[in-house]
């Protein structure tokens, strides 16, 4: 019976244990390698509804980037032309001060000359005309209090600019680099958008179709996101052969602005353009107001404080409509529900529901 009996197995030591062990463990990392593998193929793959919504925030966020570049340059702008402005006003006091400095040192030669070390009252003495004497000493007198006055008042103006100079360099460096800094954040986005398209890519020709279809529904306003669909069923033209609404702008400048903003139908949207070949949102507004004689600010957060508030019900041709809670969209009413705008990169100026996009306040331009 004991010849029948089974050895007990003693576990591996030394080498061969930890070969043992190394093999077992090598195992398992590839058994767990193929089960994450196994898990990150089984992800579901996104639906175009699913793509369509990530693509459509990521240009609502290039959008929002886009606007900020946009006050970012102005405000570096108009700094850089105060800095240029107070530069030349240093210059043309430097150049007077100099004058000044001139003049000062002419009289002082003269008077050398004419009177050496001789003291006033000893000239007055030995002059053979005593009233000129005195009248020309007087003369010298205001002359000299004047011309210590103007250096003295030249020099506290030198002194101002050059602080002011310093304030103004100092604020277009801040400026630039938060425009750097806007630059950057336009550059993430676009790299989000990149991948967006990437994965559009991975799309089939039907659902690519789909995607098309889904995309030129929301522009005519046949399918919106944050608004109902028409009732009579019947979709909405856009482009140049789009029909003008009846509804009349109530002003003349107004109607201008409408006037122009269909006549840029049709050219495409470039972030930072404000025409005349191509435009941004906001861009597009400005430059139509601009036609009809009245300066908007560049930006829409800008834009929404440029004139009357108007509510919706209560729209009208030429009012500016502003869409997401940070004021990122702008687009000119007019009129049935409809807008002239510029909506985003890859697209033209054209005509759309204002039911298109979260309404967030108008304006009327005065």
């Amino acid at each position: 019976m004991a010849a029948h009996r089974k050895h007990k197995q003693r576990p591996l030591a030394g080498p061969a244990g930890r070969t043992a062990a190394s093999l077992a463990l090598a195992g398992a990392a590839t058994a767990t390698a193929g089960a994450a593998a196994g898990s990150a193929h089984a992800e579901p793959r996104l639906t175009v509804a699913q793509v369509k919504s990530k693509v459509d925030r990521l240009y609502e966020q290039a959008e929002a980037a886009t606007e900020k570049y946009n006050g970012a340059k102005e405000q570096a702008d108009d700094a850089r032309d105060a800095l240029d402005a107070l530069r030349d006003e240093a210059t043309r006091r430097t150049e007077r001060l100099n004058t000044s400095r001139a003049a000062l040192g002419s009289i002082a030669t003269a008077q050398y000359r004419a009177g050496g070390l001789i003291t006033p009252t000893v000239q007055l003495a030995l002059s053979s005309d005593p009233d000129t004497f005195l009248q020309a000493a007087a003369l010298a007198e205001r002359t000299a209090a004047h011309q210590a006055s103007t250096v003295t008042r030249i020099r506290k103006e030198l002194a101002a600019i050059a602080e002011l100079r310093t304030r103004a360099d100092d604020r277009l460096v801040d400026l630039k680099a938060r425009q750097n800094e806007v630059v950057a954040q336009k550059a993430t986005v676009q790299k989000r958008l990149t991948a967006a398209e990437d994965l559009l890519d991975t799309l089939t020709a039907q659902e690519r179709a789909r995607y098309a279809e889904q995309e030129a529904a929301g522009d005519q306003g046949r399918q919106v996101s944050y608004g109902a669909a028409r009732t009579d069923g019947a979709p909405a033209r856009a482009g140049r052969s789009a029909s003008r609404p009846a509804t009349k702008a109530p002003s003349s400048r107004a109607a201008a602005a409408v006037a122009f903003a269909y006549a840029a139908i049709g050219k495409p949207y470039v972030w930072g353009a404000t025409g005349p070949g191509s435009f941004d949102c906001s861009g597009l507004t400005r430059a139509a107001w601009a036609a009809a004689g009245v300066s908007l600010p560049r930006t829409t957060y800008t834009q929404i404080n440029a004139g009357q508030r108007v509510p919706r019900s209560q729209l009208a041709p030429g009012d500016l409509v502003f869409f997401y809670s940070g004021i990122s969209h702008v687009g000119i009413y007019v009129g049935d529900g409809k807008m002239i705008h510029a909506p985003r990169t890859g697209t033209n100026v054209r005509i759309a529901p204002i039911d298109q996009m979260p309404f967030a306040g108008a304006t009327r331009p005065v």
